[in-house]
């Protein structure tokens, strides 16, 4: 078997932040500053928490 590559990853991270925006955020870089700002996001509304949360994904 062959391990996931960084795309299936990332992948998998973005389908996380679909449900909830901290939640990718958090398997992608812990309990850290970027997960923090998400979590301020998602309470401003859910749409600002996930743009942040794909957007931090796939920049990291």
């Amino acid at each position: 078997m062959s391990s996931a590559t960084e795309t299936e990853k990332d992948i998998i991270k973005i389908i996380l932040s679909s449900i909830i925006p901290p939640l990718g955020v958090a398997a992608e870089f812990g309990i850290s500053k970027q997960f923090w700002i998400s979590v301020i996001l998602t309470m401003f509304g859910y749409i600002p928490g996930l743009i942040y949360a794909v957007y931090i994904i796939s920049r990291g």
